[in-house]
């Protein structure tokens, strides 16, 4: 039998519940807090790049510091006996305490309210409800079922096959009302029998599984009309902030696989019942549910092994769109539904994006134009009527805050604008206390950082001649061991004991994210051979694009330096395009023919793509300081080897 080691978890605070789990010898401490109910997060999927999952250890042995506890901690809080939970494998039993969760309230989730007729399409989403009267059977000598008489009496292009849920209602349904009852049909298959008249509520969901988030809309499937958006945090971030690291963590383990799978499936029901809750509406009414998302989160929802689609060549296992009953999945709190999913481009460019392009309609424009959809997973389709590419552009987490010493997703308390004059000044969303700083926030800092010469265009901070500064900027300053941070927001204005500071690590990620958008949209013009002059327009989708600054997104070059008004938001077109399909038929299906119409180009392969990337790290305007010009750090720059998809 394998030796043990039980590992305790203290609250940190007075009224929280005390866990603990024993695991085998040579798994960590996230391991066991998984086993324990505890939730840590694990942002960079348990590789040692983030501070997400630290915990104190308070008694017990255990192993040295590796070098990643002392990267991402500090020599100061290593000797105070923090680590990293994903790094300090068990030699000992222990108690530890883990860092306390991000009070992170009221995110910023981005809905979607659809107008059919700006789109340019008919409702008809393929679900229709009959009102029919049948007789039950009353001979014996020449008998017939129950379901020979509700055929009977059945439009004539119904399909006679039958779920064994729907067999169940039979019997009920044809006798409570004298026979009277309504059938709802989804294109060619009966999928619900109810015992009157139940025709005018016909309801569906579309959702947008996002690796951060998950957006979700209840509509009318006859006027079209949302009536309500749900939305909230991914609850599988705690294993993985990335969809590499998603994938690492599930990889070749049918267990965490499920683990994931059943997270996800919770989610929605849970949104199902709130959006139905809240709009006073059954969820026996809802039969038809469109849902998008990337190659993982599309390949996790359904069950599906997605080992491979983390290794080259990157290949989805299935990519055609998908109908299944929500008893498939199973997804309980909508029993009726058919659950919908929309075609898979290519690897990574997944269902969302084939949604976006529905919202877009970029396949009908006679003018070149580009959608970016900027999430951890960045997409960017490019081209016009006729001939469309794609392409993945992997940005990771750090523009939604995560590898980032104080980030956090857009929710009150977090930084999301920047000004400065003689001082530095921050917007907080929520107008309170900054206990962090968003994406939008950190586009703002960087592109504002580096206007007034506080950073250069390496992505450096000012280390000579910081006295051309304003006083109150250069006490922002904080040189450490550990190198060297600006102070955001002080200490006596933040909402926790300590100030908000951008790190010389975090500029790195932020570099390393947007210079991945940035490439996927510069190497696309390359092969297309379009310059940025031919391009008419840039459209910005996703929750993260709606709040970012247009011009700081130019200055940091995370989009191409196009005039700002060819630069356009459309919002969260991926669930946007998920209503779509939802209400349209006609829309679903052509998503299909699209897909396999556009071509797809694959970053990492090609030749130019190296010197593309190195070259999007570097911001726009600002100086740079003796030495430590771009074009060296360019240099120093190809020796690094840039891993799409890591």
């Amino acid at each position: 039998m394998a030796q043990t080691y039980r590992v305790t978890f203290k609250a940190s605070d007075q009224d929280g519940m005390e866990r603990s789990a024993s695991v085998e010898i040579g798994q960590t401490i996230l391991d066991a807090a998984h086993v324990a109910g505890v939730a840590i997060e694990a942002t960079c999927g348990a590789r040692g790049r983030c501070r997400s999952c630290r915990v104190k250890i308070l008694s017990g042995e255990v192993p040295p510091a590796t070098i990643q506890d002392t990267v991402q901690l500090g020599h100061d809080d290593v000797r105070d006996n923090l680590r990293l939970g994903c790094q300090t494998k068990l030699i000992d039993d222990c108690v530890v305490m883990a860092a306390p969760p991000k009070s992170e309230s009221g995110h910023q989730i981005l809905g979607a309210n659809l107008d059919a007729s700006e789109h340019g399409f008919s409702i008809a989403s393929g679900v229709e409800k009959h009102l029919i009267t049948a007789t039950a059977p009353i001979s014996e000598h020449n008998q017939t079922a129950d379901w020979d008489e509700i055929f009977a009496v059945l439009p004539d292009n119904i399909e006679p096959k039958l779920s064994l849920d729907v067999m169940r209602k039979i019997p009920t349904a044809l006798r409570e009302k004298g026979g009277e009852m309504t059938v709802t049909i989804f294109g060619d298959r009966v999928i619900d029998l109810e015992p009157g008249n139940t025709t005018e509520k016909k309801y569906g969901m579309a959702f947008d599984i996002g690796t951060t988030s998950i957006v979700g809309s209840l509509l009318d499937l006859d006027s079209g009309e949302c009536l309500v958006n749900v939305g909230g945090v991914n609850p599988q971030a705690v294993y993985g902030g990335d969809l590499m690291s998603r994938i690492a963590y599930a990889q070749f383990d049918a267990k965490k696989l499920a683990t994931l799978r059943v997270r996800v499936i919770n989610a929605l029901n849970d949104f199902v019942k709130e959006a139905c809750s809240e709009c006073d509406v059954s969820s026996d009414h809802i039969y038809k549910i469109m849902v998008v998302g990337n190659t993982c989160m599309h390949h996790v929802l359904l069950g599906i092994d997605v080992s491979y689609v983390g290794l080259a060549p990157y290949a989805p296992t299935v990519n055609d769109a998908i109908v299944i009953g929500a008893s498939e999945l199973p997804l309980k709190a909508a029993s009726n539904a058919q659950i919908c999913l929309l075609p898979i481009v290519a690897g990574f460019v997944g269902a969302d994006t084939m949604a976006c392009v529905l919202a877009t309609r970029i396949y009908e424009s006679d003018e070149l134009r580009a959608l970016v959809d900027i999430g951890t997973n960045g997409e960017v389709i490019m081209g016009k009527k006729g001939r469309l590419m794609a392409c993945s552009a992997p940005a990771g987490p750090a523009l939604e805050g995560a590898q980032i010493r104080h980030g956090m997703r857009g929710a009150i308390g977090a930084v999301e604008k920047i000004q400065i004059d003689d001082d530095l000044a921050c917007e907080i969303i929520g107008d309170t206390s900054a206990i962090g700083i968003c994406g939008s926030g950190l586009i703002d800092a960087c592109a504002k950082l580096v206007e007034v010469g506080v950073m250069e265009r390496s992505g450096r901070f000012r280390r000579k001649n910081r006295e051309e500064l304003s006083e109150a900027l250069q006490k922002r300053f904080v040189d450490t061991p550990d190198g060297t941070e600006y102070i955001l927001v002080h200490t006596k204005d933040a909402g926790k004991d300590e100030p908000i500071t951008l790190t010389q690590g975090d500029v790195r990620q932020i570099q390393l994210a947007k210079s991945a958008i940035f490439s996927g949209i510069a190497m696309l013009q390359k092969v297309m051979e379009i310059s940025d002059n031919q391009l008419t327009e840039l459209m910005m989708c996703g929750g993260f694009g709606n709040y970012i600054n247009l011009a700081s997104a130019v200055k940091i070059r995370l989009v191409p330096n196009l005039p700002i008004e060819r630069i356009t938001y459309s919002g969260n077109a991926a669930l946007m395009g998920a209503q779509i399909a939802l209400l349209s038929e006609e829309e679903r299906l052509k998503a299909s023919r699209l897909a396999r119409e556009i071509e797809h180009v694959g970053l990492a392969t090609h030749p130019d793509f190296q010197d593309i990337f190195v070259e999007g790290m570097s911001f726009l305007g600002g100086q740079d300081g003796p030495g430590q010009a771009v074009d060296g750090e360019h240099r120093r720059g190809r020796q690094e080897k840039v891993t799409v998809g890591d």
